[in-house]
């Protein structure tokens, strides 16, 4: 068997090999993490508000010719 005319097939084997065994190996972890039962219970008004958190993204806008040369 010529190996140099076989190679692609070589190196599908050998990737398939290598992905079986890294799923092989693999601890078994869960498929789906589920949130916790407190972060459905309702939060007052005030409470809520405070623990929200807010990001503020300042940058200037782009004029015409710097919006033409990125397009």
């Amino acid at each position: 068997m010529n190996v140099a005319k076989n190679m692609e097939v070589i190196a599908v084997a050998a990737a398939i090999l290598l992905g079986a065994s890294c799923y092989a190996i693999a601890p078994a972890a869960p498929a789906l993490q589920v949130a916790s039962s407190t972060a459905t219970l309702a939060a007052p008004a005030g409470k809520a508000a405070m623990s929200m958190h807010v990001v503020q993204v300042k940058a200037k806008r782009l004029s015409a010719a710097e919006k033409a040369r990125f397009a």
